[in-house]
């Protein structure tokens, strides 16, 4: 019986593959991304927003920590719009009539008001009744034009002084008369609260006990309604659509 033939050596027996194995590819060290970057969040610029008034900005009859210009700038940090508010009023001061420290609203721009203000409030004042009445449009005029003099970037609001009733004092009208056209002589902006009947009706609640003085709700009450007519009144190139990058 003849041997069976082998396949010369180097073949393959047919219908064996041999399988060709490549090589694993190297292994690459792995880029790692760079981890992303904490985005920086945008807020809005603090306005310097200065009040000039009596002892309604006070927190007169409640705290000092209770006056609408302290609740203020407390709810505006929770806002779109942060306020620095600075409170230069004083128990007793007018236009015209002089407060517990001597001073008057002339007076109280002159120590408080700068550059740096947006927003200069004037609020009231019914202790300018009584006043002489040829004294008070010129001390008003002065007044408003200082704070126009030292903060001439600023919008200048002139709050008149509120009734709590629908039919106040002729004096207190002649008062709200006088500052109101001092306010439109010197190109300010001027709030009645009597006109626009402001705690009228709601003086139990709004007003403490001596009958003249905001209760803590009454000062939340001025505070949100100056709120509204501060932001309404940021001069261009404040408010909200003008931010500062922070970490």
């Amino acid at each position: 019986m003849a041997a069976s033939a082998r396949p010369p050596a180097g073949t393959a027996d047919r219908g064996h593959v041999s399988a060709s194995v490549s090589p694993a590819p190297a292994a690459t060290p792995s880029s790692r991304s760079p981890a992303p970057q904490k985005p920086l969040r945008t807020a809005a610029a603090p306005v310097d927003v200065v009040v000039v008034g009596d002892s309604l900005s006070t927190g007169y009859g409640t705290s000092a920590s209770t006056a609408w210009p302290v609740l203020l700038q407390k709810a505006s940090r929770t806002s779109n719009q942060p306020l620095n508010v600075l409170d230069a009023a004083q128990n007793g001061s007018g236009y015209v009539a002089t407060g517990d420290g001597g001073g008057t609203f002339l007076s109280e721009v002159q120590g408080s008001v700068t550059r740096t203000a947006r927003v200069v409030v004037f609020f009231g004042s019914e202790n300018d009744m009584g006043t002489d009445p040829g004294s008070l449009r010129p001390a008003a005029a002065a007044a408003l034009a200082l704070a126009k003099a030292k903060a001439p970037e600023a919008s200048i609001v002139v709050v008149g002084p509120p009734s709590y009733t629908d039919s106040p004092e002729p004096e207190r009208v002649r008062v709200r008369d006088e500052i109101q056209a001092a306010a439109r002589g010197a190109g300010a902006v001027f709030v009645d609260p009597i006109q626009d009947h402001w705690i009228s009706g709601e003086a139990n609640e709004l007003i403490g006990p001596d009958g003249d003085h905001p209760s803590v709700a009454g000062q939340q009450y001025l505070q949100t309604m100056m709120q509204s007519i501060v932001l309404a009144n940021l001069p261009p190139g404040t408010g909200p659509g003008h931010t500062r990058t922070v970490d």
